[in-house]
């Protein structure tokens, strides 16, 4: 009888299984001596496909991104709708990979996903009449954003004892041991209202930019005239 054969080795097979051990172990986990225990084959048959660790986490995070929804951009869309739009799926997308997000916020690099997504944000943003150096900085306020947002959790960074909050030394964290119950509300939640803010602030912005005055200046302004 012939014994079965092993599934064929490829980029897609290595990059699937090394996202399912960062995501279960965390990003320290990945070495191409577990990923190749993993995938059943021998540490040296990955170099056919990667040269090095670093490409096999480029290919992660570029997988990771690629599931970001970009369809909002080049559409015709109201910039400040395809913003709260976008920035929802991008937060989606790393809340599901968080223990990639810290290699993902590096930047792009020269990973395709990463590239195509900064240009279609930058391409929105001036083509919706933001001067191009106000566009770079609202990519990068974005990924600021939503990548800190998706580093770890608020809620549960608090712990569910109830005496470790004394009344006498945190008046008002009378409830804080609570938080952790409802971590997906109280982060879900803080997520929205930030993004709202700062679509919002952006858009007090947009207005004095379209007015022919810098960012910034009414609010110079006022606090001159006070």
């Amino acid at each position: 009888m012939a014994r079965p054969r092993k599934p064929l080795l490829s980029r897609e097979r290595i990059v699937t299984a090394a996202l399912a051990l960062i995501d279960e172990d965390g990003l320290a986990a990945l070495s191409t001596r577990r990923l190749a225990a993993e995938l059943g084959v021998s540490g040296p048959s990955l170099y056919n496909h990667f040269t090095v660790k670093d490409e096999i986490l480029d290919a992660v995070a570029d997988t990771v991104v690629a599931q970001v929804d970009l369809s909002m951009f080049g559409g015709g869309e109201d910039w400040r709708t395809a913003l709260l739009r976008w920035g929802r799926s991008y937060r989606a997308a790393l809340a599901a990979h968080p223990h990639i997000v810290p290699f993902l916020a590096q930047g792009p690099g020269r990973r395709p996903a990463g590239l195509r997504m900064a240009d279609a944000v930058f391409g929105a943003m001036v083509e919706a009449g933001w001067p191009p150096a106000h566009a770079t900085r609202i990519g990068a306020l974005m990924r600021y954003f939503v990548t800190g947002s998706a580093l770890g959790s608020f809620a549960r960074g608090f712990v569910g004892d109830a005496t470790a909050y004394d009344p006498a030394d945190y008046p008002h964290l009378q409830q804080a041991h609570r938080l952790a119950e409802h971590q997906q509300q109280v982060d879900e939640g803080a997520f929205e209202t930030g993004l709202r803010a700062l679509v919002d602030g952006l858009a007090l912005q947009y207005e004095q930019v379209a007015a022919g005055r810098p960012a910034g200046a009414a609010a110079q302004g006022s606090r001159a005239a006070g």
